[in-house]
């Protein structure tokens, strides 16, 4: 997810071809089974399982490839090895990069990432280089088709703990700390408001503008780290100057 739009993420990761969705699918799967593994299987109580359950509604995971998730967590040893990291570094036109990783081997991580920075322009560099520029936050996205009202939408989101309301013609987008999360989302569900996403997530402080030629190659370079399989998500502060 980078720093423009949660919506645009949305519709682009909608719209991804069959090989880049069976890669969210399988990313998504093994998030489900470590949260399980870290919290069990009741997602009241364990906002990690939540959180994985959320996103995989979100990308139309099939209910079968959940509940499998669900089970090998609650089982099989599978995936008891996998190592939480995060990486940083710097995209074309200095943009800021940060990267979830769950892997099995750090070193192979390690020197992939390097190669991804590297091929397109960036580089991969020290623990906290540019973690200061993000702030953990709730992030919901409300789809218009799905509620058009925005003002009685902002109040309630407000009221609920909401720190920020965004409008554009398609969604809205609703920020708030990640305490609130469980307010927003029990408020929107009271009014039978569906969120087309809702997640605790990494929320650059401002955004760098990019267009033409590094505008291309930093969407290469994001587009290759969510191919590559250890990278669980992508931050990053890259905004496209133009459409």
């Amino acid at each position: 997810m980078s720093g423009h739009s949660k919506w645009a993420n949305i519709k682009r990761k909608k719209g991804a071809n069959d090989a880049i969705r069976g890669k969210i699918t399988t990313k998504i799967g093994r998030e489900i089974t470590i949260a399980v593994r870290m919290g069990g299987p009741d997602p009241v109580g364990n906002m990690r399982l939540k959180l994985a359950l959320s996103k995989a509604k979100a990308n139309n995971i099939p209910k079968d490839n959940i509940k499998r998730a669900i089970q090998k967590g609650t089982g099989a040893s599978d995936g008891s090895n996998y190592e939480e990291l995060t990486y940083e570094g710097y995209g074309p036109g200095g943009t800021a990069v940060m990267l979830d990783i769950l892997t099995d081997n750090r070193n192979r991580t390690a020197a992939e990432v390097r190669h991804l920075f590297s091929k397109h322009g960036g580089n991969m560099g020290e623990n906290g280089c540019v973690a200061w520029m993000f702030k953990k936050k709730a992030v919901f996205v409300v789809e218009r088709a799905v509620y058009d009202d925005e003002d009685a939408l902002m109040e309630l989101v407000l009221d609920a703990g909401a720190d920020d309301f965004q409008a554009d013609e398609e969604a809205f987008e609703i920020t708030a700390e990640p305490e609130a999360y469980d307010d927003i989302e029990k408020a929107l569900g009271e009014k039978g408001i569906e969120a087309a996403s809702s997640e605790i997530t990494m929320v650059p402080d401002t955004n760098v503008a990019l267009s033409g030629a590094d505008a291309e190659k930093m969407q290469r370079l994001i587009d290759a780290m969510e191919e590559n399989d250890d990278i669980q998500d992508v931050y990053t502060n890259f905004e496209p100057a133009d459409e």
